[in-house]
């Protein structure tokens, strides 16, 4: 009988965006891989892969308690009736969870990667954030109990604070930076000719920027630059922090950036684009999209901050301004549209960046690697 390998997240296109090649690589070695996550349209297309799916909805937002308890208990039910080998458990409820289930049906070996700790651990004044927090870690010291288990941190900020806070034993702790980007398909062209393009693609959470590229935009223009700004990605109207339909209405309509939604050919949008920007003070962990960039050989600006700080080499292939700060967001934007020989020779040293730290199958074999450790040790 082949090994069961289960994997749980909170959403099935956050999967497929990040973990999936790691999921494919475990049946070609031969996993028989089981998938617990909330389902949006992607069912179908993850079990034609040969993936056994098991729906379950994980709310977004937590407050109220008893669908809170209703999940975890139906999470216990699956996992117990799968009977994993491994358990490899990714975003915050499913982590938490995931983790102190696993410690009451003893699966052999659990896995538990931190995208990035949130929302809730950006430096905020709040006492009810505060307490909030201090609860969290206390979960998260009952979930990074189990025997055998290894904890993946993306950026080495996170990993300090769980450990530190005593939320993880430092034996448990392993870095792997990103999920990693396809150099194929995430490939290097020459820019554009034409006017510069500044392209910021996210989530459209106050948190990652948005409103800060969106008001840089507004600054520059009334300078004169001539730039084209453009804005790609969703709101996610199940956080907090999400932006409304009305602003970014407001935002067309005044003509600071071009609102493109969703896309899934990102590679092609960055390959049109001639810097990339994420102005991000959300909590992350190593975000996707600034290794997307690099590995099209972009510049970027980000913010100084854990995560968006270690997807790039500050003043190398990118630059890094202070978080929330719209004056040095547009300053920089403006010194790198004037300086296209820089901007460009940041672009290089980014796909120097991906090519040796973000691949794809530098990812998933870092991965396999803490999966037969996690095996040799149950062998012990």
């Amino acid at each position: 009988m082949n090994k069961r390998l289960l994997f749980v997240v909170n959403v099935d296109w956050f999967f497929i965006s990040h973990r999936l090649p790691i999921a494919i690589q475990a049946m070609k070695e031969g996993f028989e891989v089981h998938l617990i996550c909330s389902i949006t349209t992607r069912m179908d297309y993850l079990s034609q892969l040969g993936i056994f799916v098991h729906p379950l909805s994980f709310s977004r937002s937590g407050k109220n308690f008893s669908n809170e308890v209703v999940t975890a208990i139906k999470l216990y039910r699956l996992i117990k009736q799968i009977k994993p080998d491994l358990l490899h458990l990714i975003t915050i409820k499913p982590v938490l969870y995931g983790g102190i289930i696993a410690r009451l049906v003893k699966v052999p070996s659990v896995v538990s990667a931190i995208s990035g700790l949130g929302f809730l651990f950006v430096q905020r004044a709040e006492l009810s954030t505060k307490l909030f927090r201090s609860v969290i870690f206390l979960l998260y010291r009952l979930a990074m109990g189990c025997a055998n288990q290894r904890v993946i941190f993306q950026n080495p900020t996170d990993m300090k604070s769980l450990v530190d806070s005593g939320g993880v034993n430092k034996d448990k702790a392993r870095m792997i930076r990103g999920s990693g980007v396809d150099l194929d398909n995430y490939s290097m062209v020459s820019e554009a000719d034409g006017m510069p393009v500044i392209v910021m693609a996210s989530r459209l959470l106050k948190d990652k920027g948005v409103i800060e590229f969106v008001d840089a935009a507004k600054l520059l223009k009334y300078k004169g630059v001539k730039a084209h700004f453009q804005l790609v990605g969703e709101p996610d109207f199940g956080n907090p922090e999400s932006v409304t339909k009305e602003q970014i209405d407001v935002w067309q309509q005044n003509g600071a950036v071009e609102y493109l939604s969703y896309r899934t050919d990102i590679a092609h949008i960055f390959s049109q684009a001639h810097i990339v920007v994420l102005p991000s003070y959300y909590g992350e962990g190593l975000p996707k999209v600034l290794i997307e960039a690099a590995a099209c050989g972009r510049a970027v600006i980000t913010t100084d901050m854990p995560g968006c700080r270690d997807a790039i080499e500050s003043n190398v292939s990118g630059i890094l301004i202070p978080a929330r700060d719209v004056d040095a967001l547009a300053e920089m934007i403006e010194y790198l549209i004037d300086n296209a020989d820089l901007r460009q020779e940041m672009g290089r040293a980014g796909r120097s960046l991906a090519e040796h730290e973000f691949s794809i199958d530098k990812v998933v074999n870092a991965h396999f690697d803490i999966y037969h450790e996690l095996e040799m040790n149950k062998s012990d």
